[in-house]
């Protein structure tokens, strides 16, 4: 069952401009209780690429070490590019990210969004 912090594989194509394309992890981020819904089709993730351009976009941008949640190497949360998918694009999942690293993520949503606790 797909839970909040899990990472994926999916299929990000089609997608447009400075969007991640292609098959990439991505992380779910969308609340647990739509996530155990079969027929809730739409999931809130945000990508994972190993792009050095990327991990230097600042504090919207997480750093994943090589081994976290299944990542084969190190890699980064893209939390400016917040996404919404069909549950129909993940395809295998790859591991769970650890509480520290989750939060981590959060923090960077609040960033990327302006949203201030």
């Amino acid at each position: 069952m797909m839970k909040r912090g899990d990472v994926y594989w999916a299929n990000l194509a089609p997608r447009s401009g400075s969007e991640q394309t292609g098959r990439c992890p991505v992380i779910i981020l969308s609340h647990d209780a739509f996530n155990q819904i079969v027929g809730w089709k739409s999931i809130i993730v945000v990508p994972v690429s190993t792009s050095q351009q990327q991990a230097r976009r600042g504090p919207t941008v997480v750093s994943l070490a090589a081994g976290t949640a299944g990542l084969a190497s190190d890699c980064n949360a893209i939390c400016h590019q917040i996404t919404t998918l069909d549950r129909g694009k993940l395809t295998d999942r790859m591991g769970q990210l650890p509480v520290e690293m989750l939060a981590a993520v959060e923090k960077a949503l609040l960033a990327a969004m302006d949203i201030r606790r």
